[in-house]
Formats: structure tokens, C-alpha cells, sequence
């Protein structure tokens, strides 16, 4: 299906297919290489996103491709998907750390064993210091962050890449 159709635009009608009891599976087509057609045609549900300069040879292959059940992409906007999902990884990576940044040095310590599942009883052994620092650490680190949990903990040094 092109993307811009007179009377209704490919991504409308999109729409309006998936909405079908047993709807048929769609590959966009247009002279258009935009992220947010690629983007609302592939939330959409399209099993494809193609360009009008793809090969004859490579639109049948990728119409044989879709109706088997999986998915085709112009390599060019697979690369750019690939990119937009890497720097949003990146984003919230940094995102975590910076957020992780308001910790002391020692607190960066103990929230990272935290992160790894161990008891405050095991960090202080750890890190040589005795239970109730830990859990001193531990309080004051929460409140940093406004976090409630040791589980929250966990997954934002997760998030970080350090753990």
C-alpha cells in the first residue's frame, strides 16, 4: 500500500485494515523516506516498509517474505531503526547514570552491591564497614533517588551498565 493515496492516505487506511476481523498483511510503499511514516506505519501494524526504488526482484521477495509471516524493511531504514534503537539505549543509559551521579562514592558502592543481591549484612562485609552503615548508606541513597525499594535500586544500576 503507497503511503500518500488520493482520497485516503495509506497510513489511514492502514488503520482502518487492521481493524478487520482476519486483516490482510500490508508492506508500505512510497517515494518518501521519512522516520515518522516508517514509525506510524510500523506501530500501525505494517509488516513492511519499502521504497518505490526497491528492485522488482527484492519487492517480490519481500512480498514472499511478508505473506510467510515475517517482516521486510528497506535496509537503509533498517539501519536507522537500528540507530534511533541504540541511541535511545544510549539515552537511558546516561539518563540512569545521571540520575546515579547524586550518590556519594561509598553510597555509589553500596547501591551497586545492592544491584547484585546481596544482604546488607554481605555488603558490609564487602566493603568493611558494619551493618547499620549499610543500611545508613542504603536509606540515605533511596531518599537520593527517590526510590522505595532495593528492587528499584536494582534496576536503575541495571539501566546504568553497572551492574
Amino acid at each position: 500500500m503507497d503511503v500518500r493515496m488520493p482520497g485516503m492516505d495509506g497510513l489511514t487506511a492502514l488503520k482502518e485494515l487492521r481493524r478487520a476481523t482476519n486483516p490482510p498483511r500490508v508492506i508500505m510503499l512510497t517515494t518518501f523516506d521519512l522516520d515518522d511514516y516508517v514509525h506510524t506505519a510500523l506501530r500501525g501494524g505494517s509488516a513492511g516498509f519499502l521504497l518505490k526504488d526497491t528492485s522488482p526482484r527484492d519487492l517480490a521477495a519481500a512480498v514472499r517474505t511478508v505473506a510467510e509471516g515475517s517482516a521486510m524493511l528497506t535496509p537503509r531504514i533498517t539501519k536507522r531503526l537500528i540507530d534511533t534503537f541504540v541511541g535511545l539505549e544510549s539515552a537511558d543509559a546516561a539518563g540512569a547514570r545521571e540520575r546515579l551521579s547524586v550518590l556519594t562514592e561509598r553510597e555509589g558502592d553500596v547501591v551497586r552491591a545492592v544491584a547484585r543481591g546481596l544482604s546488607n549484612a554481605e555488603i558490609g562485609r564487602e566493603l568493611a564497614m558494619s551493618e547499620g552503615t549499610v543500611k545508613a548508606h542504603v536509606s540515605r541513597a533511596l531518599a537520593k533517588l527517590g526510590l522505595s525499594n532495593r528492587v528499584q535500586v536494582a534496576l536503575l544500576v541495571r539501566d546504568a551498565g553497572l551492574s
